[in-house]
């Protein structure tokens, strides 16, 4: 995807109904797991910081959801992630399966307490 996203709001809307499901679900659980975190769109995805630094990234793509949870954040959740496609510093949870509602919430709390 190559546009330019001035919302995280424009940003999901860009996306197919069922891909913006699992997006809206992930923005919630960073929201409520981290109210203080400033949401931007960074590096053309949804971006979270706190304390002026970043927390997590999410982005939509057409097979699977992807998590920036930088190295630390995978690291910490290495074993309950092995079942899914990851890469250096992110994961991709696969769009026809359900989010792993309860693993995002305990990366963001573990990104937080790194902050």
């Amino acid at each position: 995807m190559n546009k330019d996203f001035q919302t995280v709001d424009e940003y999901i809307q860009s996306f197919p109904k069922k891909t913006q499901v699992h997006l809206k679900a992930i923005r919630k659980i960073i929201k409520s797991t981290a109210p203080e975190a400033v949401e931007q769109i960074a590096y053309k995805m949804p971006a979270y910081k706190y304390n002026k630094k970043p927390l997590v990234y999410f982005a939509g793509y057409e097979k699977h959801i992807g998590l920036y949870a930088t190295p630390s954040g995978h690291a910490k959740f290495k074993k309950e992630l092995s079942k899914y496609k990851q890469g250096k510093g992110s994961v991709q949870f696969p769009i026809d399966e359900p989010m792993p509602i309860e693993l995002i919430k305990q990366i963001v709390e573990f990104r937080l307490s790194e902050s």
